[in-house]
């Protein structure tokens, strides 16, 4: 930054601190951006010395840029485990927020990967690994999904299919890709209805999605079939309260409690499907303590 630009008036408000530092750090990046494109040549009357001095600047610089980014995704993540932790208390009514609120924190709704920019999605919060897939849809309707030919039109909150990079050959000799399905289901906090059947179970529900994009034939995004897609792997997600009604049904599943009580899990042979059931509460801890590092390093509190 030009030292001129150091001298800030002590009383500007945080709101005119912010732009100024976004503005001038715009400035900078465009400087950066500039010079990278001519960095490589060395000038005619340039000796190595010089050069080497040339480039090692220009290099402190980018990792300095690179360390702010960085920086910035850190306290984004920040910020949204602190809101989905509010979001999952009791308000001021007395009333515990939808789950229209905690999924709009996840991913927004009604939207699939082709519309949100990875910033904008905060899968994360589940598992890392989400952030790679091939495709995923926001409480979208079975039948407008390019992955499936299902022409069922109800509606999991989310759905992902992941594409792997390792190629399967098949007869043919052709290669088609390997392919993991995902399905997420989101309940308000403190709900305590679940009872049998698909439209009262969560965990029914979901296996009732991932049969139904199983029948009709899974495909990637791009509309190839995927080979043998009932036998594709699914990962069964119900983010939850430990109300009594879904423990019940998680022992109705025969599904194993986690060693922290906070959560249930286990394998449906049938279905060919993990299931894992997370209350809110593990899935917040769980994502502080994968972050916990992270904030720790820019001083950040981690309550």
């Amino acid at each position: 930054m030009d030292p001129d630009k150091l001298s800030i008036n002590p009383d500007i408000s945080d709101r005119d601190l912010d732009l100024l530092l976004h503005k001038e750090l715009a400035v900078i990046e465009g400087e950066v951006l500039s010079e990278g494109h001519s960095i490589m040549e060395v000038g005619d009357n340039e000796t190595v010395a010089k050069y080497r001095e040339r480039l090692a600047n220009y290099l402190k610089r980018v990792d300095d840029i690179k360390k702010s980014d960085l920086a910035n995704y850190v306290f984004h993540r920040k910020v949204v485990l602190d809101l989905l932790d509010k979001a999952i208390q009791k308000g001021p009514d007395g009333k515990y927020a939808r789950e229209e609120v905690i999924h709009e924190l996840i991913i927004p709704l009604r939207r699939t990967s082709n519309e949100v920019h990875p910033d904008g999605a905060n899968l994360w919060l589940i598992d890392e690994r989400l952030a790679f897939h091939n495709f995923l849809a926001s409480d979208r309707t079975l039948d407008s999904m390019p992955i499936t030919g299902a022409t069922d039109r109800s509606e999991p909150d989310i759905c992902a299919l992941n594409v792997y990079d390792e190629p399967l050959l098949i007869a043919e000799g052709a290669k088609l890709p390997l392919a993991s399905l995902v399905i997420i289901e989101i309940k308000r906090p403190m709900r305590n209805d679940a009872g049998s059947g698909e439209n009262k179970d969560p965990i029914e529900q979901a296996l009732g999605y991932l049969e139904r994009i199983r029948a009709g034939g899974a495909q990637t995004s791009t509309g190839r079939l995927i080979p043998q897609s009932r036998d594709i792997p699914g990962f069964c997600y119900i983010i939850c309260d430990l109300t009594p009604s879904v423990e019940k049904r998680c022992k109705q599943a025969s599904l194993r409690v986690t060693s922290d009580k906070q959560g249930y899990f286990g394998y449906n042979e049938n279905y060919k499907a993990y299931i894992e059931v997370l209350s809110f509460d593990k899935l917040v801890n769980a994502a502080r303590e994968r972050n916990r590092a992270f904030f720790d390093k820019l001083g950040l509190p981690n309550n």
